[in-house]
């Protein structure tokens, strides 16, 4: 096909950068743009510097370059390609020398993509995330197909006549299309891990990267990371995600399309069907009135000698009454003329379907085995029944069965129904049984807690505790403390938001005369684990209470956003309380921290199986990133409750500025902050000199058997009879006990030859 490529137009400009730079070069240039590199386009033609740039910003929709963008730069401003932030810019190849210098200046971290010679140069210091698989070779199958139709038949001995490839015009948006179908697989599910943590008097929408990449399972995948990262998802959520607002083709591709989009993964046929729909609404789109056609500046006749200045006729001067009668004449057609762009109407947005099980590289849907779910079931059974021996038969099994999420997942269910049944309370075995399948848990959770799992066990640890003395209680979280998702910033900020949500929600709720879906403890499970309908209701309400807006007077406007306002300031409260729990260590006496590695001595937390090896780790790291940042380090800055205390301040500055606390709220939590981590380290004081006190947990031993070999058969016998030890855990109420000569079991004296086996 032969395209004149030096005077396309502009709306053919994704078509002419394929055919000068090719496919692959093409997804390198879109991989480094939506990864935040550095690009500079050079040509002889500005055409064609125009139509790169412009191509490369319109196959990223639904996403907006948010850099610096410069299709044509004049060669007096050639400094700018020094500037250390991302850019999309275009040079004209006269200044190919000057560009060069400037770029060989700048650590050579600069992709430049010769439109001319159809060439990509990749510095060896720049690396390029590119599209996970197999979406990367999808893509570059489909574009091959939209390009070349023939090739997928140039191998028959019978090829079809008719496999010419669609106009530059219909190509463009082919192409377009091809893109729109890839962000609709890479953002599927989005708006299922959105948190709205205020609705007036504008809509404030924050991400849960973390539940949105172990949904998908693409925790490991650097190309989605850097994007959920970089500014232009940063713009995507700030403009789509508000409930309530007008939907476009993008929004009803990742709610209605979805399923579609999966059946069409092993067919090529349908991916291209599909693309050539999507194309083709792309089209009415962008000509909502075909019928109307647009002024042409007519092409001069050409003549010998046109070019000669000598033959050009001079402009006639323009008559002012003429040019105002023209001016009028065009404006009255205007008035009845229809509407350039047609009007769009609001409503609320389709979450679409919720993400399914999550699934692996190889689609193999993760899991455990049922058998090892009623295993961790029975093990918790057993703890709160008291019945210690069975329990720690099925300990080792528990905790290998808790390398699996499903059985993590179990596990935190479990615990939460007994919390929800007034059983928190637990003696010394049953709080070291407990706190250890709770650090196993939290062991093999990544610092990000992508399945949810650390914020669903945030409650329980500040709710399953030990009585150590009068007045004197101990709870689970001042065990688990060693474990890094508790540092991590962004860990706190989607728990924040997720709590914020859920309150914020059961306000309108209550209003509404709804029913609040917070439990008794004013707590609800927060993570992705906490069930999509939580989560699509929060969107739903807020879409109706946007639309209700314009309707409110004044005074019910200032009430819902002081209440909603209120709201976010107590879970500020709330969440440096929290923070506290998890980030002091148990033996604050220690408050000196090593500068250098921030690990303190090696001891126990309690008598108990749970050893904190690393008591003051927590504290430590922050306070070493603290004074890391701030350039020096003494005494006062290594101090626990200070780098806290700092740690806190940091976190409250960010929510409450990103949900419009109020400075004077804002200044009243800063004030806080020091007395509740004081106040913390007082009672911790108390719990770390009781928990010394405690005696040695007594051991549960089975009674131990000879096993006699001989040549003929295995004989099995019991124990020489020994002194019988205290049984602390026996439910039995017999005073003393005596070994069952068959089994080798304490029972009552009464009768002392059976079992409870018998």
């Amino acid at each position: 096909m032969s395209v004149d490529l030096t005077t396309s137009p502009h709306e053919y400009c994704t078509s002419v950068m394929l055919l000068l730079s090719g496919i692959v070069n093409v997804l390198y240039l879109f991989c480094a743009a939506l990864t935040e590199h550095k690009i500079l386009f050079l040509s002889s033609s500005y055409q064609r510097l125009t139509d790169a740039c412009r191509a490369l910003l319109a196959i990223m929709f639904p996403l907006k370059y948010s850099f610096t963008y410069v299709p044509i730069l004049p060669g007096k401003l050639l400094e700018v390609l020094s500037t250390p932030t991302p850019f999309i810019i275009g040079v004209n190849s006269f200044f190919r020398s000057e560009t060069q210098e400037l770029v060989g200046s700048m650590t050579l971290d600069v992709i430049i993509a010769d439109l001319d010679g159809g060439t990509v140069t990749i510095p060896e210091c720049v690396h390029i995330s590119l599209l996970p698989d197999p979406l990367l070779q999808q893509t570059q199958t489909a574009l091959s197909m939209v390009l070349d139709p023939e090739l997928e038949m140039a191998d028959h001995a019978f090829p079809p006549s008719s496999t010419q490839p669609s106009t530059l015009k219909i190509q463009d948006k082919e192409i377009r299309a091809v893109f729109l179908w890839l962000f609709g697989q890479l953002f599927n599910g989005y708006r299922w891990c959105l948190h709205i943590i205020r609705i007036h008097p504008e809509p404030v929408i924050r991400f849960h990267k973390a539940a949105f990449l172990g949904q998908r399972a693409l925790t490991e995948d650097d190309f989605l990371m850097k994007v959920l990262d970089g500014m232009a998802f940063a713009g995507f959520i700030s403009e789509r995600g508000p409930p309530y607002r007008p939907t476009d083709l993008f929004d009803d591709l990742i709610a209605n399309q979805v399923e579609r989009i999966r059946q069409e993964e092993c067919s090529p046929h349908k991916v291209m069907n599909h693309i050539k729909e999507l194309a083709e609404q792309l089209f009415k789109n962008e000509n909502p009135y075909p019928a109307v056609a647009m002024h042409k500046v007519q092409r001069p006749a050409e003549s010998p000698g046109h070019n000669d200045p000598k033959n050009l006729a001079m402009f006639p001067l323009l008559d002012d009454v003429t040019v105002q009668l023209f001016i009028d004449h065009a404006a009255a057609k205007l008035q009845t003329a229809p509407p350039v762009v047609k009007a769009e109407l609001k409503g609320m947005v389709p979450s679409g379907p919720p993400l399914g099980d999550i699934v692996d590289r190889h689609g193999h849907v993760l899991a455990n085995s049922a058998r090892r779910l009623e295993v961790v079931r029975n093990c918790i059974t057993y703890i709160f029944d008291n019945k210690m021996l069975e329990a720690k038969k099925l300990m080792p099994a528990v905790l290998r069965a808790l390398k699996g999420r499903a059985a993590r997942v179990c596990l935190t269910q479990e615990l939460n129904q007994h919390v929800l049944q007034n059983r928190a309370v637990l003696d010394d075995q049953q709080f070291d049984y407990i706190v250890r399948m709770m650090n196993c848990t939290l062991q093999d959770c990544s610092h990000m807690d992508e399945h949810g799992i650390a914020a669903i066990l945030l409650p329980l640890v500040t709710a399953f505790c030990r009585k150590l003395g009068a007045g004197i209680t101990q709870f689970a979280y001042s065990c688990v403390q060693e474990h890094m998702v508790w540092t991590n910033m962004q860990f706190w900020e989607a728990m924040f938001y997720s709590d914020v949500q859920n309150h914020i929600r059961a306000l309108y709720l209550e209003a509404d005369g709804g029913e609040q879906s917070i439990d008794s403890r004013g707590q609800q499970e927060s993570g992705p684990a906490a069930g999509g309908q939580e989560l699509l209701g929060a969107l739903e309400l807020a879409s109706e209470q946007s639309r209700l807006w314009p309707t409110l007077s004044k005074e019910q406007q200032s009430e819902r956003v002081q209440k909603e306002e209120s709201t976010v300031f107590s879970q500020a409260i709330h969440y440096a309380n929290r923070m506290s729990y998890l980030l002091l260590p148990l033996d604050t006496s220690k408050n000196r921290l090593l500068n250098r590695s921030g690990i303190g001595d090696v001891e126990s937390v309690s008598n108990s199986y749970v050893t904190n090896r690393y008591t003051n780790s927590i504290a430590g790291s922050m306070a070493e990133s603290y004074d890391t940042e701030s350039g020096f380090e003494d005494a006062e800055s290594s101090d626990v409750a200070n780098s806290v205390v700092r740690f806190i301040n940091r976190f409250v500055d960010k929510v409450c500025n990103e949900s419009g606390v109020t400075n004077e709220h804002l200044k009243a939590l800063h004030t806080m902050i020091p007395d509740i981590v004081q106040m913390h380290i007082e009672t911790l004081d108390a719990v770390h000199r009781e928990s010394k006190r405690l005696p040695p947990i007594q051991k549960v031993t089975n009674s131990l058997f000879y096993i006699t070999l001989d040549k003929s058969h295995a004989e099995r016998r019991p124990a020489p009879p020994r002194p019988a030890p205290p049984n602390p855990l026996s439910t039995n109420p017999c005073s003393s006990v005596s070994q069952c000569h068959a089994h080798g079991r304490y029972v009552c004296p009464s009768d002392s030859t059976m079992c409870d086996s018998h």
